[in-house]
């Protein structure tokens, strides 16, 4: 039997994770263009559409279930926070929702205080409570029960002890240093680490709000009542009260398609939007909030984000008019097609994503050592042996090269991205490109060989309705059968996103994405420590934990440097999976339709700056 926080949620199927004609709504403001002084002047007809790869599929965007692009990139217009970046990358604070400072170094202490036009879609206002519910969640200080499956089914075998014990489906090594409980004063709230954190501007943000947390665990009707007993609940560490809202917070923002009329408080945002549409697997509509007070008021009232995971099916969709902006995942042929368009603007460059194939450790796979009987080495063989076959540089060269000829090399580094001030030193002393540069079939057959495994099968999981992926995936498939393993398509059962995180008994490696979302130098710890939001696979390494709470508490770029160095050094050394390639990127869009499109290298890509955009008379028809 598996041990896995992430199982959980497995019961929860009408969602999907990372990357990747309906009625009328509750929010739409009607016709009248000046109604809700804050969205004065906006027409009440302009509208846009976008094409995006994944549907949304849940307003939990730091869950583990979750955290995905494809939810985050949507809750970027629908939520307002502490800060933003701008163009530059520079990390901005949005006073217009509240401001944040250092008020201590010895202890490191951060001061949080809401503005007076931070107010939630139902007329609520934003607060403490809200933090600190988010807080409750991601330091796992009152999360006292883990979830148990049937390695065969997947299905949890514990739902009894869970519904019974404190379960938030959430982990963060930064909210892990903050183990008193934050102070509330009046409209702020004060965290204090137990040691320095580097990147304690990210650190932490907002997410769910508490009083609808509050009324659907609690039963309890007034907002602000429901609010104050999440509060107390969690100052009191009332696990049976704990225990309905963490089921509340890990579960019910999980939805892919419009909620029913009585789960609609679930639709409660804090930003410029709210959802007013939302068709299963085909679009989601955001109509402009008439009660957002911020900074960052919607420029076009209705946009409507609409999903078609084939790349070239957005570039049809875009010449036929059926949608004005997309950001597809490109090949040669794709450029070529949007370069084919009139009256069509197309932007081109490396993206803030990269591609790679993680292993599993723990699912009784081939890489698994409870496969050998507890055998670390062996298990650790038929990794190497796996990954030496995977032939980075043709992918690179066949599917990479060809749509933008100035990327023509490998992303060696798990952690740094090309071209960042330590990316050589990082590259230089990780050994991947040492040890995963070339295809070594030879080597592969000799692993093999040597720990007595003949033929393994992999299973792999990836889009299978991403064309580059099936692409990559044949590649991959071909070179492994030279050295006598199978590698078969992982048959999805819900969605790949999905199963990601929740089927990770039933695949062996993962060919996917990551997306930065921050500059932060401790992003990647949620990848690769023992537990983490982003770690599906049951990798442990005391090293790289060790390594990653230094990192912590480090502000010297150059000993920054040695630290992510040592890690990936561990990632190779343990065979943890290997990089491809720094995504290339396309983004046609068509300006009679929409203007002031400026796109981000991270999170959230396209969508950055929607306050600025501009609709032309095109698209108010």
């Amino acid at each position: 039997m598996r041990i896995t926080r992430k199982a959980a949620l497995a019961a929860v199927a009408a969602v999907s994770a990372l990357s990747l004609a309906a009625c009328s709504s509750d929010g739409d403001t009607g016709d009248d263009p000046t109604k809700g002084d804050d969205n004065a002047g906006i027409s009440q007809d302009s509208a846009v559409n976008i094409a995006w790869n994944q549907p949304f599929y849940s307003a939990n965007g730091t869950s583990m279930t979750g955290n995905a692009t494809a939810n985050n990139v949507i809750l970027y217009m629908l939520n307002a926070g502490f800060n933003y970046y701008d163009e530059e990358l520079n990390l901005v604070q949005d006073k217009s929702f509240g401001s944040y400072e250092k008020i201590s170094d010895d202890p490191l202490q951060i001061k949080y205080t809401f503005a007076d036009t931070a107010v939630w879609s139902d007329g609520t206002p934003a607060g403490p409570a809200d933090l600190l519910l988010e807080w409750a969640a991601q330091s796992g200080k009152y999360t006292n029960v883990e979830a148990e499956t049937d390695p065969e089914t997947g299905e949890i075998t514990n739902q009894d002890e869970l519904d019974a014990g404190v379960y938030f489906d959430a982990a963060s090594p930064a909210m892990a240093l903050v183990t008193q409980v934050p102070e509330i004063d009046g409209k702020s709230i004060t965290l204090t680490y137990d040691k320095p954190f580097a990147d304690w501007e990210t650190a932490i943000s907002m997410n769910l709000p508490a009083h609808v947390v509050g009324q659907r665990a609690l039963a309890i009707e007034d907002g602000v009542e429901a609010q104050d007993a999440v509060v107390k609940a969690i100052q009191d560490n009332d696990s049976a009260t704990l225990s309905k809202i963490a089921k509340v917070w890990s579960t019910d923002f999980n939805f892919a398609q419009m909620p029913a009329e009585a789960d609609k408080n679930l639709l409660v945002t804090s930003g410029a939007y709210t959802i007013t549409e939302f068709v299963k697997d085909q679009y989601i509509t955001l109509t402009a909030n008439p009660d957002y007070k911020g900074d960052h008021k919607a420029a076009i009232n209705k946009v409507t984000v609409r999903y078609n995971g084939d790349p070239m099916g957005q570039v049809q969709a875009l010449q036929n008019g059926e949608v004005d902006l997309i950001n597809p995942q490109a090949t040669a042929d794709l450029l070529t097609a949007v370069q084919k368009l009139d009256g069509v603007e197309v932007s081109t460059g490396a993206e803030g994503t990269y591609e790679h194939v993680d292993l599993q450790f723990a699912n009784g796979g081939p890489f698994d050592p409870a496969t050998y009987g507890g055998d670390a080495d062996k298990a650790l063989k038929v990794r190497q042996a796996f990954l030496k076959t995977i032939p980075r540089q043709a992918i690179v060269d066949k599917l990479i090269t060809p749509l933008d000829p100035t990327m023509t090399t490998t992303r060696d580094s798990y952690t740094v991205v090309p071209g960042s001030p330590m990316y050589d030193g990082i590259v230089a002393g990780n050994g991947q490109a040492e040890a995963y540069g070339e295809v070594d079939i030879d080597g592969a057959k000799a692993l093999l060989a040597e720990v007595g495994v003949a033929n393994p099968t992999v299973r792999v999981l990836f889009d299978p309705n991403n064309t580059r992926r099936t692409n990559q995936f044949e590649l991959i498939k071909a070179s492994a059968a030279e050295a006598g393993i199978t590698a078969v398509p992982y048959e999805v059962q819900t969605d790949w996103g999905t199963d990601l995180s929740n089927a990770t008994d039933f695949y062996d490696a993962a060919l996917f994405g990551w997306q930065s979302t921050s500059t932060a130098v401790t992003e990647s710890d949620a990848n690769y420590r023992t537990g983490a939001t982003n770690n599906f696979y049951g990798y442990s390494n005391a090293t790289v934990d060790a390594e990653f709470d230094k990192l912590q508490v480090e502000t010297d770029p150059a000993e920054q440097e040695k630290i992510l160095t040592a890690v990936e050094a561990e990632l190779v050394k343990d065979a943890f999976g290997v990089t491809i390639f720094q995504f290339p990127g396309v983004t046609a869009w068509n300006p009679e339709k929409i203007g002031n499109v400026s796109k981000l290298t991270i999170a959230p890509t396209i969508f950055y700056g929607f306050w600025n955009w501009t609709a032309g008379e095109a698209a108010s028809e």
